[in-house]
């Protein structure tokens, strides 16, 4: 007999070899219907697996993202399946589960594929499912895997096979379909009740983009069709908010093959966005005792030598820039914290100095291939709002509260009211892999999970998950239509201080090391200005506006008394301007309506004789006719509604 702990901490014993579905049947026949994979000592297996010693053991549902994405995971076989049916001959790369769905990349050869052909793959792949195929897991040696895909003609597979060890080679074979795959998957394809098949891409084997180009096909599947209805409707809402549509719409960021891919343009406006997001942190590190820095662009390799960046970004960083000096290299910087190991070390430092908080809006590079570049998500230039802070261990905690604190002010500034926290804890059963004392590390994981706790924010702890040097905590935001996002993160590091042998010196009056945090609430203003822009769909609140007001005189008449109004409002502090455009009002007024300016101030000649403005809200219509002094004192009070006095 065996022992199984469950996520409640029960202990049920069971015969050697049970399985994952057996163990959900001995619990409910709801479960048994339910249950998609398992999860045995924190790896996800086949619901269908012998487990054959003491595991820790938690059935995985519709309901768990590791469910999710074991169904995804099948799916993109069953995809498979069909489409060799269809179009015999093809040959297949890699089908792994994403976020939202799953694809494959496929070599059709010849063959030609489209969008236009979704609606036949997702009929036999329907065909299919109803066949309650079950997915069975073989182990093969290296040779038999060889010969098989081999004798097949699928060459990408063979290439796959070829860098795995004997003893882990796993195939999966469902229905008329055999794949090298290390799984896991359902229990049978029953499950799989609705399809929809959403895009093809190019994509390059394995990356390279000297190698062949595959198709790549997206899709999604459902346990109901109700579930996928909803998806597509999200789907079409996400479109209407997609950043690169509204960026280009509310004139805020371009893009130019001259300039060069992933490299964005901020316009006008949407640098005045910019700076009032880079104001409104500023203005907020200051209050909690951070101290700006600001770096060169580049740094000399050897610099990202002592790092690990020049390890770890070699392959995705620009070339090294040379010099008349032979031997000399410089490098883009992919990251700032090596800059601000060195501010940190360039004089001598007690105890009594630390924490020494520095922040810097500095600007990085790396080189994105460019069949990923997305947008404003994925640049191969963007500027992080980082912020570094040096201290003792017995400050990491106080230190994790204040960067707590800054983040929970920028979600309420901007209306992210839906969120967990994530803690990425070390795998205690695998302590090597990890820098630092156990001391420290320990001191350091209490410390963010006393943070959490005292918080009382919702949260996740992840075992294993931490990075080698130190553990983290994220801030997973969901936007407006339901889809998450990682914003902002805190992060302890063991590891800089050793390569950089930064110290103070202690009480004792003995050399220490500090302990480093890295802070980002943004994370990148490039990837958190779309974040926000999706999640508003341009409608930002009236404090970050790039114009908070449009003055609209109904002919050239009133423009003096327009340009009044404006010099008003600008002594105000209130970002305006006049459209004098000889167009009617009613066009003026929409097309300030599509550029998403919160106020729109109509005025005439009843206007000019009262001194007053008639109002217009976007999205809310006619306010009426109000004095200017009013109308600065409403928007200034809805502003400091917005930010709660921040």
């Amino acid at each position: 007999m065996i022992n199984i702990t469950l996520p409640d901490n029960s202990v049920r014993e069971y015969p050697e070899g049970i399985t994952g579905f057996d163990i959900a049947k001995s619990i409910s026949e709801g479960l048994t219907r339910n249950v998609l994979s398992v999860m045995v000592d924190g790896e996800v297996w086949d619901a269908s697996r012998p487990i054959n010693s003491d595991a820790s053991v938690k059935l995985l549902t519709w309901n768990d993202p590791e469910g999710k994405a074991t169904m995804w995971h099948s799916s993109a076989h069953l995809m498979a399946e069909a489409i060799e049916i269809l179009y015999p001959g093809v040959k297949f790369g890699i089908g792994p589960d994403i976020e939202n769905g799953f694809y494959y990349d496929i070599d059709f050869g010849e063959q030609p594929i489209s969008s236009d052909d979704f609606p036949k793959i997702e009929k036999k792949i329907q065909e299919l499912a109803r066949e309650k195929q079950q997915f069975t897991r073989i182990e093969k040696t290296k040779s038999e895997a060889l010969d098989y895909f081999s004798k097949k003609g699928d060459e990408y597979k063979v290439e796959l096979i070829n860098d795995l060890e004997d003893g882990e080679i796993t195939f999966y074979e469902s229905g008329h379909f055999t794949d090298l795959c290390r799984g896991p998957h359902l229990p049978d394809t029953s499950v799989i009740k609705a399809v929809k098949l959403l895009a093809t891409a190019g994509a390059y084997w394995r990356g390279d983009e000297t190698r062949k180009q595959l198709t790549r096909i997206y899709g999604i599947t459902f346990p109901k069709q109700k579930e996928l209805d909803e998806y597509l409707v999200m789907l079409e809402e996400a479109k209407k908010r997609d950043h690169r549509k509204l960026g280009k719409e509310l004139e805020l960021f371009t893009f130019s093959q001259r300039v060069g891919q992933g490299l964005p343009l901020w316009l006008p406006r949407g640098a005045q966005l910019r700076e009032k997001l880079e104001a409104f942190l500023k203005r907020t590190q200051k209050r909690m005792g951070y101290e700006q820095v600001i770096c060169p662009h580049i740094g000399n390799v050897e610099l990202y030598k002592t790092s690990g960046h020049y390890q770890k970004y070699g392959e995705s960083s620009f070339r090294p820039i040379t010099t008349p000096i032979p031997g000399e290299e410089f490098f883009l910087k992919p990251m700032n914290c090596p800059h601000h190991c060195e501010i940190y070390s360039y004089k001598p430092r007690s105890y009594k100095d630390l924490p020494i908080r520095m922040a810097e809006f500095g600007t990085v590079y790396r080189y994105e291939q460019s069949g990923e570049l997305h947008g404003l998500t994925r640049v191969r230039g963007f500027t992080q709002d980082d912020a570094h802070i040096f201290c003792t261990p017995d400050q990491v905690k106080d230190e994790f509260k204040g960067v707590m604190e800054i983040v929970m002010l920028i979600f309420k500034a901007l209306s992210f009211k839906d969120f967990i926290v994530q803690i990425s804890l070390r795998d205690k059963t695998n302590k090597e892999k990890y820098i630092g004392s156990d001391e420290n590390w320990e001191k350091a994981e209490q410390a963010i999970l006393e943070v959490a706790e005292e918080s009382g924010l919702d949260t996740v702890i992840v075992p294993g998950e931490a990075a080698f040097y130190g553990p983290k905590m994220d801030f997973m935001v969901k936007d407006a239509i339901g889809r998450k996002w990682q914003l902002g993160t805190i992060q302890v590091d063991y590891n800089l201080p050793e390569r950089f042998e930064l110290e103070y010196i202690g009480a004792d009056n003995l050399k220490h090391r500090p302990v480093m945090i890295h802070r980002a609430p943004f994370g990148s203003m490039e990837r958190f200005v779309a974040v926000l822009l999706e999640h508003t769909g341009g409608n930002f609140p009236l404090w970050l506006a790039p114009d908070q007001a449009i003055v609209l005189p109904i002919s050239e008449k009133y423009h003096d008394y327009a340009k009044k109004v404006l010099n008003l409002l600008n002594n105000s502090e209130i970002r305006a301007l006049v459209d004098e455009r000889n167009e009617k009002a009613g066009k003026k007024i929409r097309d300030a309506e599509l550029m998403k300016i919160p106020y729109m101030l109509v005025v005439g000649e009843r206007e000019v004789t009262e001194g007053t403005v008639s109002v217009r809200k976007h999205g809310h219509g006619d306010l009426g006719p109000i004095k200017v002094e009013e109308f600065v004192k409403r928007v200034n009070g809805e502003m400091e509604e917005e930010l709660g006095g921040l």
